[in-house]
């Protein structure tokens, strides 16, 4: 992560290499395995925007849909914190005090995932009642850092589950299943 001629290309953060093949990465664009949680994905991402100073941070990964429309790979526009719960200083989802951070925006894409350091494995009614799209465990840690660095950030999630009482097991058997559809992406985004 030292490589001095990475400035100013494409970075992509994703949690683990079962999710993404490093090698089928195009010229210009390097990938970085962060670790599985918002800890690991916040300390990868500041270590990436201060050692590499992207111009661009994708994260790819891996997500249960709470939204049944989705399927397949989506992009998403707006990330929160699902399980930021500092009750009675703020609702469900928001830092207390730290407003702007409340909902971070990539400028791409219409999917609302919900970030947290839990795997969903059965109705959230707050996930349906602030429409939230899918879910992860990532994302929101990586846009936090992007947006206090001034770095522009895109993700995009594949849907391995249904966020049910069989996510794990969807999980597994899907979690390969969109690197293909992702790297397709990244041919017109890396020109």
């Amino acid at each position: 992560m030292n490589d001095p001629d990475m400035s100013g290309h494409i970075v992509v953060l994703t949690a683990i290499d079962t999710e993404l093949n490093k090698v089928r990465a195009p010229e210009g664009v390097e990938v970085i395995y962060t670790g599985v949680g918002k800890v690991n994905a916040a300390h990868v991402a500041a270590l990436t925007v201060l050692a590499l100073q992207p111009k661009l941070i994708i994260n790819y990964g891996t997500a249960g849909k709470i939204a049944h429309i989705h399927n397949g790979l989506v992009e998403v526009a707006h990330t929160v914190q699902r399980d930021m719960e500092a009750m009675p200083l703020a609702p469900r989802g928001r830092t207390p005090f730290s407003p702007e951070m409340d909902r971070l925006s990539s400028g791409h894409g219409t999917v609302v995932c919900g970030t947290g350091d839990s795997f969903v494995t059965s109705v959230d009614p707050w996930l349906v009642e602030n429409n939230i799209d899918i879910v992860d465990m990532e994302l929101f840690a990586i846009a936090h850092v992007c947006q206090r660095h001034n770095v522009p950030w895109r993700a995009f999630k594949f849907i391995t589950d249904a966020a049910d009482e069989n996510a794990a097991d969807h999980w597994n058997e899907n979690v390969a299943g969109g690197e293909d559809l992702f790297w397709e992406v990244m041919k017109d985004i890396a020109r």
